[in-house]
């Protein structure tokens, strides 16, 4: 994936928002412990893949 690096910058900041706020639904009972980590093992790859760095079913090909 091509993103500008000042566009990464920007999809970091909302990640570490969005971190945030899945982890305080998390303490006020919303999310169960499984979902909290489903929500951010997936919005983390998302920028990976953003960054080059992941490649969706990449540890599946041989």
């Amino acid at each position: 994936m091509n993103i500008k690096k000042e566009d990464i910058t920007v999809i970091e900041d909302a990640l570490r928002k969005y971190e945030l706020q899945v982890e305080e639904a998390s303490k006020e009972g919303l999310l169960k412990p499984n979902t909290v980590k489903t929500y951010l093992l997936h919005s983390r790859n998302f920028v990976r893949w953003c960054r080059g760095e992941f490649e969706p079913g990449g540890t599946n090909k041989k």
